[in-house]
């Protein structure tokens, strides 16, 4: 597991370290034990720009340095995306630093609003000084199998020096930046992943094998469809609505191998985490609803920030809380961090 910056940005985060979690759910109880942190730290003075800790002996790593997002465990330590350069950090076993690699594509390179250089208005004038939006970075990181390359997608589209976000064929695209482990360079091949309507960005990409990847598909919405605020109503403990609830909230099965003329992947299919089939009953955890979710379950979070698979028929899916500012299953009550495992052997099998 992994921390992303903090709570929200860099001016309000200095104080939230960064760290790698290794835990293991128990489907049956509930819970989640936490078997070990792994703090980030720069002690070798490998960030190429001032960090909150500067000056102390160990600087350690927070939310106003980094906002990681995706995660990939090597046997030398670990890779990171993160969002406000975009950048790729390697650390080693112990979370230090050894690598801090900025963004190219398309032979320049690509910069947040947040990137240590900049630090401007989500919005400034024109031209657009920035080509990676606002929470717009690295969210899904994907590893081939063999080790050799990762696969680095942006959570939203590239903005063009008019601020228009990048499109083919009409369809808002999101792009797939390759990058060579071995030389720890990025290798100018590309792929897109295209989102389809209602969606709004992606949560998180992995491999399934050499070229089959899960993506989380989203929409910005958060709680359940029958709780929607009526027009006029605001959202209030008296209320008790969502204003705008989630409705497109996917897993989808793409193939990497499978590439139009404009390097767009093709979709194989997708779950529904706004439908899962629950049967026994054994969510936990149903929330509000105006409406029986009897034998049905949802996952109606803003955030859905990871997904893996397991073995040949599961697959685990989590929810960035985004503490305390996220809602979801209640109206009145912070979001956990929540674990599911779903068996989908039809998708996982699917070519």
């Amino acid at each position: 597991m992994l921390t992303d910056n903090g709570f929200g940005s860099r001016r309000n985060s200095p104080d939230a370290l960064l760290f790698v979690s290794r835990v293991r759910p128990d489907w049956t109880s509930g819970g989640v034990t936490v078997h070990e942190h792994v703090f980030l730290s720069d002690p070798n003075r490998i960030v190429p720009f001032r960090i909150e800790n500067e000056h102390t002996r160990e600087r350690y790593l927070t939310g106003a340095d980094f906002d990681p997002e995706s995660l990939q465990p090597v046997a030398d330590g670990f890779w990171i995306g993160e969002e406000f350069g975009p950048f790729l950090l390697h650390v080693d076993r112990q979370g230090r630093v050894t690598g801090v690699y900025p963004t190219t594509s398309g032979g320049r390179e690509l910069r947040s609003p947040d990137h240590p250089a900049l630090q401007l208005a989500a919005s400034p004038t024109q031209p657009v000084p920035f080509q990676v939006q606002r929470s717009g970075g690295f969210e899904g990181m994907a590893l081939s199998p063999d080790g050799a390359t990762l696969y680095a997608l942006l959570e939203k589209p590239v903005l063009d020096d008019a601020g228009r976000p990048e499109t083919v064929g009409g369809r808002r695209v999101l792009r797939i930046l390759e990058f060579s482990v071995a030389r720890r360079a990025w290798t100018g091949r590309e792929l897109r992943f295209a989102l389809d309507e209602g969606a709004t960005a992606i949560g998180d990409f992995n491999l399934v094998d050499s070229r089959r990847a899960l993506i989380i598909e989203r929409d910005d919405g958060e709680g359940d469809p029958s709780m929607e605020c009526a027009p006029g109503t605001q959202a209030s403990p008296q209320n008790r609505c969502f204003p705008t609830p989630a409705r497109l909230k996917r897993v989808v099965l793409v193939d990497l191998q499978d590439a139009d003329a404009q390097g767009v992947v093709r979709r194989i299919g997708h779950v529904d985490l706004m439908a899962i089939r629950d049967p026994d009953n054994r969510a936990l955890l149903k929330g509000e609803a105006r409406r029986d979710l009897t034998g049905r379950f949802t996952f109606p979070f803003f955030t859905i920030e990871n997904v893996a698979a397991v073995d040949a028929e599961h697959i685990i899916v989590g929810v960035d809380n985004n503490l305390p500012f996220s809602v979801g299953r209640w109206t009145d009550r912070a979001v956990d961090n929540e674990l599911i495992l779903l068996r989908v052997p039809e998708l996982l099998q699917a070519r």
